[in-house]
């Protein structure tokens, strides 16, 4: 489920049972698209019904509003990283499992480079021993692409292989609407 605050702002994905107790709280301000999941509960004592619980897929909840918008620093892991890159060395430009793939500093951290989103790509084990530590330029390696920091809703997407059609639609209405630099690294169609 697509957990939103009351204002409509993307927060994260959250479990069918976290989504069920906002629901047996009272707590679901509102929600969007058709009903994807039902829970079934326990037997009422006074009315001898089963308790049932129609889920949607997006869920803003009450008492969750954010006076600014959120859009925070998703976490650099290797498997965040390979995501944004779509599994592709951005040296030879060629599609790897994640086994074989490698967190590549643009600026070797021992040249001063970060390790953060703006300086590192994947790249298959044999690009990056070639590039060794030095820049791509160096190396005479040029990058397929720039990096970027994704944004909280592009890491959402990258980060979910089972978005429901009405949670995609949601989500691509929030993306950064810049234009990528030329030459910058593009998401995958999410279509």
């Amino acid at each position: 489920m697509l957990s939103l605050d009351a204002h409509g702002r993307v927060l994260d994905w959250m479990s069918w049972q976290d989504a069920a107790c906002l629901y047996a709280r009272g707590a679901v301000a509102w929600t969007l698209g058709e009903p994807c999941l039902e829970v079934h509960g326990g037997i009422s004592r006074l009315t001898g019904r089963q308790s049932v619980i129609a889920l949607h897929p997006i869920v803003a909840a009450r008492g969750h509003a954010r006076a600014h918008a959120l859009d925070p620093t998703p976490a650099l892991t290797n498997a965040a990283l390979f995501a944004r890159d779509a599994h592709l060395c951005l040296y030879c430009g060629r599609e790897f499992s994640r086994q074989h793939l490698t967190r590549d500093h643009v600026l070797p951290l021992s040249k001063g480079g970060r390790d953060c989103w703006e300086n590192v790509v994947a790249a298959c084990f044999e690009c990056n021993s070639r590039k060794g530590n030095r820049t791509p330029q160096q190396a005479g390696m040029p990058l397929l692409a720039v990096p970027y920091r994704p944004s909280w809703v592009e890491h959402l997407i990258l980060s979910n292989r089972n978005i429901l059609a009405d949670q995609m639609a949601f989500l691509k209405a929030q993306l950064p609407k810049r234009p990528r630099r030329a030459g910058e690294f593009a998401l995958p169609s999410f279509q």
